[in-house]
């Protein structure tokens, strides 16, 4: 991981360059508006650069990055909120990130960022306007929003687009040490050729702090990863939507 560099929006305490630092990733920036959580972030990382509001930045002038994380506020997704999706004023931030991704995407020849994270709460699979399809879309580079499968989105999937492949997992905090069942959806995407976003969130080795808890969930979820399970992929260049293939894990579980 060394020479690796963390670009993180959405800053909050510094979380994601927490979790970089421990993998030997250097953290260049971080966009943060909240001054108790750039004071602590200051004391934490005092090389750290911070670039202020995220609607000020232009991703095309600010030094490039290979990973930029991103979690962007969810009062207007989670369940115990009022579920306004993209219309929420918080909520519909997260477009600000992917216009910072795509601009210096373009400033560095599709270079840099060459990886994207970005968790949520579980509420974004489910939003009545469909914001993850359109979140999805956005980042793989379709002309439209993805087309949500059923009633929601499975709880893990894989996307490839014209410009991202883009993987999905829903974890719970309390099977990787946390004392508490806290629930999230991870997002990782790459236009890296030859990797597999998959690969990271289904990982076998990691499958041991896993929800997924028998052999036979444990199998097919690891299937997922190497053979495509569960995948969507574009059936209508002009409508610019994804189906999904299908896929039922043990137990009845949706992925």
């Amino acid at each position: 991981m060394n020479g690796l560099t963390l670009g993180s929006l959405f800053d909050g305490i510094g979380g994601f360059p927490l979790a970089a630092k421990r993998c030997g990733i250097r953290t260049l920036w971080a966009s943060e508006i909240e001054p108790n959580c750039i004071a602590i972030t200051k004391r934490h990382f005092p090389e750290m650069q911070h670039l202020g509001s995220i609607t000020e930045i232009d991703g095309g002038k600010i030094p490039p990055v290979n990973i930029i994380s991103f979690g962007s506020p969810c009062q207007d997704l989670s369940v115990a909120g009022r579920q306004s999706g993209l219309d929420g004023e918080r909520s519909g931030l997260f477009r600000e990130a992917v216009r910072i991704i795509y601009e210096m995407w373009e400033a560095t020849n599709g270079i840099y960022p060459a990886f994207i994270i970005w968790e949520n709460v579980p509420g974004v699979l489910r939003t009545k306007d469909n914001a993850f399809g359109c979140f999805l879309g956005e980042l793989c580079g379709a002309k439209f929003p993805l087309e949500v499968p059923s009633r929601r989105w499975p709880s893990a999937g894989l996307v490839a687009g014209p410009k991202r492949r883009v993987a999905w997992r829903t974890l719970d905090a309390q099977f990787f040490g946390v004392p508490q069942r806290r629930k999230r959806v991870f997002v990782i995407a790459s236009s890296r050729q030859g990797f597999n976003p998959a690969k990271v969130l289904f990982e076998r080795p990691s499958l041991r702090g896993d929800s997924c808890e028998s052999a036979e969930k444990r199998e097919a979820v690891a299937s997922f990863a190497e053979g495509g399970f569960g995948t969507f992929r574009q059936t209508d260049d002009q409508a610019g939507t994804l189906k999904a293939s299908g896929g039922i894990i043990g137990g009845g579980q949706r992925l």
